[in-house]
């Protein structure tokens, strides 16, 4: 197999600065050398020498490692300072593929990436999450094995999956656990039956992690604090702090539709009566809610058909939404502090209203000085979001130090970057 077209790969990029990186490493092995390649700069051997303090003798010996892997690859050559004009290396997102898959209650998106996080192809199917994991997933691994077949994929192995799933996910093993709208997927053991077809790496995610860092990497690669908020038939955030996706301690950080909304005179519930964000704002508990006046609503679609068509009591409904989300929000901003805020799911393609509401509330509601600089916008990222996102979390692992000092180590035999 063979890739096509540039690289983007600043996303991979350890969120501190090149020297402050490698303080306290006494001595960096091949896979702390490649993450100063990983911004996509090439560089000469001598560059490398002065970000790390090494000997050069010791850079040129890592830097021929990472040549004889694969990993980098010669890119030209520098400025030169008298005489022959020094060689640049960088990284070489060709040395491998991600299969990437973002799963959501009606359908499956499907795309290969290369290691830089670039989609080379990708397709989307209808499905239902319901039908349970033996019959999603093997859809899912069928387009992928179309997707790795063609022509100019053919001989780049395929180094690691990710996918991300509609529902809560302990992470550390890749199992959903106790997912409301997945019957059948409670516990099941994703990456063990992907790994049937596919022996490589396989991580799993709930889908707003992924969504969280496919924002960021398109929209906001330099942003290190942001909060996604996914608005549909459910709500839940994905948190990046510190230039890191935060997951908790078992990878249910973010669940904030289960959070009991604080009562305000415009919010839809009484005085007194505890209700979840969930039951308050998703594109279910808003087609209830118009169902009630009469409306032809049953799904987040028909609440964005009936904005879209400027029905005032949607309209209104949804800028409560909007309200009952920032209610929720302006928590996590007193707490965390993040520098954005993304809007994203099928509630929040409905227009400003949404986002309107938002605003209204967390401004008013949060200190100053955490919304001094505090930017709340709609996504800027189109469909692909969400498995550009797990192709990105593949990636990091696939990329980390651990494992390309590993996959170095063993490039006499060839073998794939290991787990």
């Amino acid at each position: 197999m063979s890739l096509a077209g540039s690289a983007i790969v600043v996303w991979f990029t350890d969120p501190m600065s090149d020297p402050d990186r490698l303080n306290g490493g006494a001595s960096p092995g091949a896979g702390d050398m490649l993450q100063l390649l990983l911004d996509g700069q090439a560089r000469t051997k001598a560059d490398l020498a002065h970000l790390t303090g090494l000997a050069r003798s010791t850079v040129s010996a890592r830097v021929d490692a990472l040549l004889a892997s694969g990993l980098v690859v010669p890119a030209g050559e520098g400025l030169s300072t008298g005489g022959r004009p020094p060689s640049r290396v960088a990284f070489n997102p060709r040395v491998g593929l991600v299969l990437a898959a973002d799963l959501g209650a009606s359908h499956a998106t499907v795309a290969v990436s290369d290691l830089g996080g670039r989609i080379l192809d990708s397709t989307t199917r209808p499905l239902r999450i319901a039908d349970g994991p033996a019959a999603v997933l093997d859809g899912v691994l069928t387009d992928g094995r179309a997707l790795l077949e063609a022509e100019g994929l053919r001989g780049i192995p395929l180094v690691g999956i990710g996918i991300g799933v509609p529902g809560p996910v302990e992470h550390s093993t890749g199992r959903p656990y106790n997912p409301p709208i997945m019957p059948g997927w409670d516990r099941f053991d994703v990456p063990g039956y992907v790994q049937r077809t596919f022996d490589v790496p396989v991580l799993v995610d709930n889908d707003v992690n992924v969504l969280a860092l496919g924002e960021q990497a398109t929209s906001f690669p330099d942003v290190e604090d942001l909060v996604f908020v996914k608005v549909a038939t459910g709500i839940g955030a994905g948190i990046i702090a510190g230039g890191r996706l935060q997951r908790g301690a078992q990878g249910s950080a973010g669940d904030m539709g289960h959070v009991k909304v604080p009562y305000s005179p415009e919010s839809s519930h009484a005085p007194g009566e505890d209700r979840d964000l969930e039951e308050l704002a998703s594109g279910t508990a808003i087609a209830t809610a118009l169902r009630a006046q009469g409306l032809d609503a049953v799904t987040s679609s028909d609440v964005v058909e009936l904005v879209r068509n400027g029905n005032p009591a949607a309209i209104e409904a949804t800028r409560q939404a909007g309200r009952d989300v920032g209610e929720v929000l302006a928590m996590f901003v007193n707490l965390l502090n993040p520098s954005v805020i993304v809007l994203g799911g099928s509630i929040a393609r409905a227009g400003e209203h949404l986002l309107a509401g938002v605003r209204e509330v967390v401004y008013r509601r949060s200190i100053p000085l955490a919304t001094q600089h505090l930017a709340i916008v709609q996504t800027h990222t189109g469909e692909k979001a969400a498995v550009l996102g797990a192709a990105i979390m593949v990636a990091r692992h696939i990329l980390s130090s651990a494992n390309v000092d590993a996959y170095v180590a063993h490039t006499t035999t060839r073998t794939e970057i290991p787990a």
